[in-house]
């Protein structure tokens, strides 16, 4: 049905009968008001003007918010998510807060377009926020991103004057003081462990400032020094890993000859040893043996002399070539008997 703008949905200049009503008594209610006098038009906008004004009390909080109402200026609760009603406009201030929400900050790096191909800025822009000085003074270039969600509103609206500029001040604080504690190596190397220290410590400082803010995740980007002096990295590389392949070389041939030479020197020591038990068993033969004749020797001296030499000399003499008998009285030297010559018979 069609009908032109003078025209309601009810006929010309027809309202619908309970609208009617409703005005009729709001009249005769502030007729009454005013002792019995008609003010037709003016209470009619009155009336209309508290119900606007009424209405402005009532707000909604999403299924991610919560709401925060302060009563001329001063905080009084928070409300969760739902419909819900404060005083009106003037007196009562309701301001939503996306608790739930996943914000981010990034440093080094600024996201273009996200998605499946996720484009990113250059990072020659932004390289002041990334270029850091490590612990054994080399320079490195360290992107990160953190992300973070309101976990105290009341902290969030009334502690801190922007909120978003203190966590880029402290987030930037805290890594330079990480970085500058851990070596080149391991900021290349050691991410997730730069990264969690990192969380730690930023997040008891923004306790400490009282932000409201609770970290979630703070994620290293791809780490690297400057181009600078990438050609003077790549050549401290080749040299550390020349260095490493010597080492390596160096201790196989250390675990190749160290076992050899233990085992000789093991081998050594063993012979040693049983040389040493022998010679001391010798000995102690040899003094047992000495023992046994002196004591024989006590109880016959003269037969004993007498054997000993007489054993000496049979040990002696197949030992000697030639053999002359010699008397001391006689003024020539005469072979008495032809020793030793060939073919002599016993």
């Amino acid at each position: 049905m069609s009908w032109d703008n003078k025209q309601g949905p009810w006929g010309r200049e027809q309202r619908p009968p309970e609208i009617d009503e409703l005005l009729e008594k709001a009249q005769d209610r502030i007729k009454n008001f005013f002792g019995g006098k008609r003010f037709p038009a003016i209470g009619l906008l009155l009336v209309l003007g508290v119900l606007l004004w009424l209405a402005t009390g009532i707000y909604q909080v999403n299924q991610d918010q919560v709401g925060v109402v302060q009563r001329f200026g001063r905080y009084t609760r928070t409300v969760g998510p739902g419909l819900h009603w404060k005083l009106p406009s003037g007196i009562e201030k309701a301001t939503k807060v996306a608790s739930q929400r996943i914000y981010q900050e990034e440093f080094g790096l600024r996201t273009l377009r996200a998605g499946v191909r996720t484009e990113y800025a250059p990072e020659r822009q932004y390289e002041r926020e990334s270029l850091m000085l490590t612990g054994d003074l080399n320079c490195v270039l360290v992107p990160w991103v953190v992300r973070y969600r309101i976990g105290d509103p009341y902290n969030f609206l009334f502690r801190i004057r922007d909120v978003r500029e203190t966590l880029r001040d402290l987030a930037e604080a805290t890594m330079r003081t990480v970085v500058g504690d851990h070596s080149l190596d391991e900021v290349l190397n050691q991410r997730e462990e730069i990264a969690s220290l990192t969380q730690q410590e930023l997040q008891a400082a923004l306790d400490g400032a009282k932000s409201g803010l609770f970290l979630t995740t703070i994620e290293l980007g791809k780490t690297n020094v400057p181009e600078t002096v990438q050609p003077s990295f790549n050549e401290v590389n080749a040299a550390i890993q020349e260095k490493e392949k010597l080492i390596y070389e160096a201790q196989g041939a250390y675990n190749k000859v160290i076992p050899e030479a233990r085992g000789k020197a093991d081998k050594v020591i063993q012979g040693a040893e049983g040389y040493a038990v022998n010679r001391v068993k010798e000995a102690q033969g040899d003094v047992a043996r000495f023992l046994a004749l002196y004591e024989e020797y006590k109880k016959a001296k003269e037969v004993t002399r007498r054997r000993l030499y007489l054993e000496a000399i049979s040990a002696m003499l197949p030992r000697l070539g030639k053999k002359y008998v010699i008397d001391a009285e006689q003024k020539g030297i005469l072979p008495l008997l032809n020793l030793g010559a060939k073919g002599d018979k016993p």
